[in-house]
């Protein structure tokens, strides 16, 4: 299992936000390439990484702090980024940067041919992220909460070739309630695409739980205020997940 440290970037510096919350946001570092650093020295597989500023506004907003980032980490491991890509030039101009995934969140949502688009063109590049709040997925930053149904949603992109989905439980983002265990694994059984878990991870509780389901199809999750916060050691949970695949 993919343990994944998040980098959220709001004005360049490293933040966390509760319940996407941008009014709500605790600052971590003023150095994002410092802090990827760390997560590749202790054991990082991946880093994952928002513009929050660019989920708002629709378009990127953090290219000097991402730079900065995927020069620290020099192409040892993989980098995703989602937050305001709308359109297929924000993809090529992401991956050209250096960045092995884009994560297409509110445009897979409201138009589906775009995403089937990118990963026709993007292939193996696209992840889709599913952020939703009681089984209902949430846009726009987590602004607007819609009618689309997760399942249902994450049925029609079976064929398009996406790498992968996020899963995010906003009621539980940044709250270290633990994940939604129950929601994830129903995701993972209803679809073929491998499933990311994100929001609430507290403790190794959560990771102990998580990893049966890798034989289901849950194949990561994504770690956030757990880490920063010093909740969860990512250090012994990477060493915890290694040592179960050895």
């Amino acid at each position: 299992m993919l343990l994944i440290p998040a980098i959220d970037l709001k004005d360049g510096r490293c933040v966390r936000l509760r319940q996407g919350e941008l009014n709500d946001a605790t600052v971590f570092s003023d150095d994002p390439g410092a802090m990827a650093k760390q997560w590749l020295d202790k054991g990082a597989n991946r880093l994952h990484l928002v513009d929050l500023n660019g989920a708002f506004a629709g378009k990127p907003k953090n290219a000097e702090a991402i730079k900065s980032i995927l020069a620290a980490v020099d192409d040892e491991i993989p980098v995703q980024i989602g937050g305001g890509i709308r359109d297929m030039d924000t993809i090529e101009a992401y991956l050209d940067m250096g960045l092995e995934y884009v994560i297409i969140g509110t445009a897979a949502v409201k138009d589906p041919l775009f995403l089937q688009d990118a990963c026709s063109v993007f292939q193996g590049h696209i992840i889709v992220g599913l952020d939703a709040k009681d089984g209902k997925i949430a846009t726009d930053g987590w602004s607007k909460i819609t009618k689309h149904d997760v399942i249902t949603t994450a049925k029609r992109y079976q064929d398009f070739g996406v790498e992968s989905i996020i899963y995010t439980d906003i009621g539980r983002d940044g709250m270290l309630t633990g994940v939604n265990i129950e929601a994830t694994l129903a995701l993972a059984r209803a679809v073929n695409i491998p499933i990311i878990a994100s929001g609430g991870v507290h403790n190794m509780d959560d990771i102990k739980a998580l990893v049966p389901l890798t034989d289901e199809g849950v194949e990561g999750v994504i770690l956030g205020r757990s880490i920063y916060e010093g909740t969860l050691d990512f250090e012994e949970a990477q060493r915890y997940v290694d040592e179960l695949e050895d």
